[in-house]
């Protein structure tokens, strides 16, 4: 993954990007809904060390559907 994960600010840039593959997509936005990355004491948050700010783990979740289409759940493989 050449991009840095700083220039995206929410779950939706990656999963919008034109230019990125969707197995990096998939492996960003499965990186973001990982529990390492749970924000203390608000644990439907995330935080990864490249965003300023925390994002909703459903909007993680969301925006990896968005890339299986439609009724898909998302895989964290």
């Amino acid at each position: 993954m050449s991009q840095p994960f700083a220039r995206y600010l929410h779950p939706f840039d990656v999963a919008h990007h034109p230019s990125l593959e969707p197995e990096v997509k998939r492996a960003i936005l499965a990186s973001w809904a990982s529990d390492r990355h749970t924000v203390e004491n608000q644990p439907a948050m995330r935080q990864p060390p490249e965003l300023k700010s925390p994002v909703s783990v459903d909007d993680v979740f969301a925006a990896l559907r968005s890339l299986e289409g439609l009724g898909s759940q998302p895989t964290l493989q």
